[in-house]
């Protein structure tokens, strides 16, 4: 990412503009403070857009549709600079598509976040001294909803303070009427045609929550633990297994080796007993134990661990419940009631107290899954479940990216999305909550279970109840593009809108959200996938590439930048280190860059509207320009091109920096000081400028519209006296090229960037004037030459001129008298002393590279930095001397 911090001394003329050439100030630069203020615009302008409409798409529209659903925040949430990142880039999209011509829907709403809430909302109660349980479930649920109305949603009031343009009147929430329809025709679609059953299987729990959870629930971090070995049984009939979970054996029912493993082959069919307990288990023989880990031989849980689970289906084990939903030991007396960690220390004090700890080692680093909303370590569990059978439905959501319905952008992320979709396992939909969508199932007296659609009567008499459990909340946001445009109802909306056009949202829910809506999608929408593109972002990491954490110290608030430098500068940083698929380092100086650049775009366009650039009537004819005026409005037409090019291809980062580049260096820094000598000599040429300069501001405005949104809109309808650019036409590229004019202004870019690097190196003020002589015959650059000479701040060489340095650049020939200009001793003395100590480098480095014994002995790595150390001394040199020689004889 280019450092936008560090403006260069000319580059701060084009932003420096309080004269105006030519006369009074036009009325329009008037209307505009000296200075941006994003506090001042950004809510007002937002309020403005809302009530005129802007972002609501129409139905009924003939305009082709553009639509992006918003991966919905959580109610609980705030914004976070993982939203404000996808937020801006879907706003860009869609801000485009609109300027296009498109009906583009940006939809929003929220998520109920059902472990999350509910947390909540249960901490709340405590502070009250009360339980859930003390109010009852539909007191609960109430209390649930009353606390949405007053706390959630705060994201939704953050989101407009970053400009995100949604269409507000169609705002959906995953437990709102018509969303809970959805739920409950699904479930019932699905269990009708045999894709949900319940069964006893192993689960991800919290004993905290008391509820199931779903893996993107669990994050596994690597814990400082424990690994025992265990002896179970003596004599030709022992055998060692290790584990991290000693107090787990009290359910072991085997003990599993490898069928090939000889060392074991004598005791397999054969039972063992198990310590601590009156119980003998078999040792079976299971491809799935590894004989080259530990001893080769492991115990088996199958009621608290999922591939113990499968060992036993294999083979026909009793599952023990050895812990209940609090953690706390339910089996064999001396450790009854314990909780999981007060039973592991007791457990493997009985047992080295027996002589069976053959080792221990601590620590033991290994991954411990973690409930994601309350850290808990999460404890796997048997337990009865609803289930989503989830072979057909992966199979059509992989086939739907391989024959190419769905594009994965970047392309190299599909090997992930098939690595998931293609070994997916069933996947547990039921949660021992209260706050969600109740799973549609009563069962009856008789053991009867009945599935009750949306439409349908509840069964109802003594003895019928209905299932305690809610879905998991990536049930209902797996529908969430088509369950938010109307469905199961046949809507304009949902003709109009569906499928939408692209999903945008982080690498790391792919798994989770973007499978299930893939899997769900395909199945009620006859086979039709939910969006065409997924164009997957990265992660937004510190300015050190560091994940951001509250632990680390390195969490940013977006709104606290927003606050500080404004909303545009934060988008504009983070869509510039938008790549597809990596992650985006971020720091606060680079949103001060940001910040530096939005000044850019009014200063110049204050200046431009105090010097009369229009945007009124056509463009003069190509022979009335001058080669500025062709070269920009060449390039201006090479960038539209490369916009949309970008735009297409989801590349952000190269697009914001290729409008920067533009914006800042071609037409601010360039153009607008090329022009500034045509305006002060007035006539036509000056009117034509005027009119190119409009031209000019008018499309790059449009441009950069859909990323940095305030400042371009409160500039574009300054300049063009219409009603917004939220509205106006995205910009085409007409074609126009003109490789002569480019040329011609490149040997004036290089004509002056090198002298103006002379006078750097003589030590030069940036404003400070010295006589010169410019000899530019045989070259294209005679007709600019007031240009060069107010570009370079060059005098004319009058009486007593006398050249003491002569630059040879680009043809032309610049002769200069620095005799008043600098002190010439001095500077020779400084850039002596200079190369003194580039010299003695050179001379340190060269005698250490040509030490043999050294060679032979420094690491590579240590020889690598002072042969580059090496080079930089020699280019100091070079550098240095070059300064000295042009320097005019003392």
């Amino acid at each position: 990412m280019t450092d936008m911090t560090n403006q260069r001394p000319e580059a701060d003329q084009a932003g420096d503009h309080s004269p105006a050439f030519g006369g009074e100030t036009p009325s329009a630069a008037a209307t505009l403070p000296t200075q941006y203020a994003p506090a001042e615009v950004e809510g007002k302008l937002y309020e403005r857009w809302v009530a005129a409409g802007y972002f609501e798409a129409d139905a009924k529209s003939e305009k082709p549709p553009y639509t992006i659903v918003i991966p919905p925040p959580n109610v609980t949430g705030s914004l976070h600079l993982g939203h404000a990142f996808q937020h801006t880039l879907m706003d860009a999209l869609t801000r485009r598509k609109r300027m296009q011509g498109y009906a583009a829907l940006w939809l929003p709403g929220m998520d109920h976040a059902g472990i999350a809430t509910q947390n909540k909302v249960e901490q709340q109660l405590a502070e009250e001294g009360l339980s859930r349980h003390d109010l009852g479930r539909e007191a609960f649920v109430e209390r649930v909803w009353q606390w949405k109305e007053e706390y959630g949603g705060r994201i939704l009031g953050q989101m407009r303070r970053l400009g995100d343009g949604v269409d507000w009147s169609r705002e959906r929430f995953t437990m709102d009427e018509g969303l809970s329809k959805a739920v409950q025709t699904i479930f019932k679609r699905l269990f009708d045609d045999g894709l949900i059953y319940r069964a006893e299987r192993i689960i991800n729990w919290c004993p905290r929550c008391l509820t199931a959870l779903s893996d993107i629930e669990v994050e596994h971090e690597e814990s400082a633990g424990e690994l025992v070995s265990i002896r179970y049984g003596d004599g030709d009939e022992s055998i060692v297994v290790a584990t991290t979970r000693a107090e787990t054996m009290l359910g072991d029912t085997a003990v599993a080796v490898h069928p090939d493993d000889e060392r074991y082959a004598h005791l397999v069919g054969r039972t063992i007993p198990l310590p601590l307990t009156d119980r003998r288990i078999p040792v079976v023989a299971d491809a799935h134990v590894d004989p080259e880990f530990g001893t080769g031989a492991v115990k088996v849980t199958p009621a608290h661990d999922p591939n113990d689970f499968e060992i036993g289906r294999r083979h026909d084990l009793p599952a023990v419940t050895m812990m209940d939903e609090n953690a706390r030991v339910t089996v064999h007396g001396p450790f009854l009631g314990l909780d999981r960690y007060e039973a592991r220390d007791a457990v493997v004090g009985t047992l080295r107290e027996q002589g069976r700890i053959v080792a221990e080692k601590r620590p033991y680093m290994h991954a411990v899954g973690h409930c994601s909303r309350c850290r808990t370590t999460v404890e796997p569990r048997l337990s009865m479940q609803w289930w989503v059978k989830v072979g057909p439905l992966a199979q059509a959501a992989g086939d739907a990216v391989r024959d190419g319905r769905v594009r994965i952008h970047p392309e190299e992320m599909s090997k992930r999305y098939f690595d998931w979709v293609d070994n997916m396992y069933d996947w547990c939909i039921s949660r021992q909550l209260w706050w969600g969508h109740r799973i549609p199932v009563w069962y009856g007296p008789d053991g009867e279970v009945v599935c009750v659609g949306p439409d349908e009567q509840p069964p109802s008499g003594e003895g019928w109840r209905q299932d305690p459990d809610v879905l998991d909340t990536w049930f209902s946001s797996g529908l969430w593009p088509f369950s938010t445009l109307g469905w199961p109802e046949a809507t304009p909306d949902l003709a109009k809108f569906y499928p939408t056009d692209v999903l945008l949202t982080g690498h790391d829910i792919i798994f989770f959200w973007v499978a299930r809506m893939m899997m769900f999608g395909l199945y009620a929408m006859d086979g039709v996938a939910p969006f065409h593109t997924i164009a997957l972002t990265g992660l937004v990491r510190d300015q050190f590439g560091k994940k951001m954490s509250k632990s680390f110290g390195n969490v940013v608030d977006p709104l606290d930048w927003m606050d500080a430098y404004g909303s545009d500068a934060v988008r504009f940083t983070l869509a510039r280190g938008a790549n597809p698929g990596t992650d985006v380092p971020i720091g606060e100086d680079w949103v001060q860059g940001s910040r530096n650049f939005c000044n850019k775009i009014w200063n110049a366009t204050r200046f431009a509207l105090m010097n009369g650039a229009t945007v009124e009537g056509p463009l003069p004819e190509l022979e009335d320009l001058s080669a500025a005026d062709r070269w920009i409005l060449s390039r201006l037409n090479v960038t539209v091109a490369e916009a949309d090019g970008y735009y297409d291809d989801y590349q952000f980062a190269k697009l914001s920096d290729t409008l920067f580049h533009f914006a800042w260096d071609e037409v601010f820094d360039w153009y607008v000081e090329l022009s500034k000598t045509t305006l002060a000599k007035g006539g036509p040429a000056a009117d034509a400028s005027r009119r190119v300069l409009g031209e000019v501001l008018d499309v790059t405005l449009r441009l950069l519209h859909p990323v940095v949104p305030f400042v371009t809109d409160t500039l574009w309808t300054t300049l063009t006296g219409r009603e917004s650019v939220v509205v106006a036409e995205w910009p085409s590229d007409r074609g126009f090229r003109d490789p002569s004019a480019e040329a011609e202004i490149a040997t004036l870019q290089q004509l002056v960037t090198e002298v103006r690097r002379f006078r750097a190196d003589q030590g030069l003020k940036p404003g400070q004037r010295v006589p010169a002589r410019l000899e530019l015959a045989g070259t294209p650059l005679p007709v600019h030459e007031d240009a060069i000479r107010a570009l370079l701040r060059l005098q004319p060489a009058g009486d007593g001129f006398h050249a003491t340095a002569s630059l040879p650049v680009a043809g032309a020939t610049v002769s200069l008298d620095l005799s008043g200009a600098i002190d010439v001793a001095a500077e020779r003395k400084r850039l002596q002393k200079d190369l003194s100590v580039a010299e003695k480098e050179e001379k340190q480095t060269q005698a250490k590279l040509g030490n043999e014994g050294f060679l032979a002995k420094a690491p590579d790595e240590v020889v690598a930095k002072i042969r580059v150390r090496l080079e930089a001394a020699q280019a100091d040199i070079a550098r240095i001397t070059a300064q000295l020689d042009r320097l005019p004889q003392a």
